[in-house]
């Protein structure tokens, strides 16, 4: 029965590996997302140079586009290489120049805070955008992205706070020990 147990706890703890294709899957997303970014780079050349008269807001908003771009390029950094480190296996960088600051003390708890900060700047260009066009959006939708932008600083306020309430109960129970 041990060496049952034995190999059913070594299938269970190999099974993590299942999430690294997930993870190349995100870096193949990456890489649209680098694609779309130069298409509209592109687009917003094209456009400043042509004779066309583009107007100020409509630069503001290409470029808080392109922006938007990057910030879901950075989110999907942090799910890669945060999210392999922390759950499938950790990545030998000590010493590598390029490693993230963050990374040396990453668990699930800092990624969820993480990326819970990444999603609400997501967000807040959103909003930005929307309020830079709001003559062109229905007062409905500006209310609901608004109230949806509201609601994810809610939920990273009451993660951040579970996160303490964790680490403060885990350092007391270190300190009996």
């Amino acid at each position: 029965m041990s060496s049952l147990v034995k190999a059913l706890e070594t299938l269970i703890f190999a099974s993590r590996w299942i999430q690294a294709p997930l993870y190349l899957g995100l870096i193949l997303a990456q890489v649209v997302y680098c694609w779309l970014f130069m298409v509209e780079l592109s687009h917003l050349a094209h456009n400043a140079l042509s004779t066309s008269k583009i107007s100020e807001t409509e630069i503001m908003l290409a470029v808080l586009g392109l922006i938007d771009v990057v910030m879901i390029a950075n989110l999907l950094i942090m799910v890669i290489v945060g999210g392999y480190e922390t759950f499938v296996s950790r990545l030998d960088l000590e010493g590598h120049p390029d490693q993230p600051e963050w990374l040396s003390h990453v668990n699930a708890g800092v990624l969820k805070i993480k990326l819970s900060t990444a999603i609400i700047g997501i967000s807040s260009i959103h909003l930005l955008k929307t309020f830079i066009n709001a003559e062109n959006l229905s007062e409905h939708t500006i209310k609901w992205q608004v109230i949806i932008h509201v609601v994810f600083l809610i939920s990273a306020l009451a993660m951040a706070f579970v996160d303490r309430i964790m680490t403060q109960t885990l350092a007391l129970q270190h300190k009996k020990h």
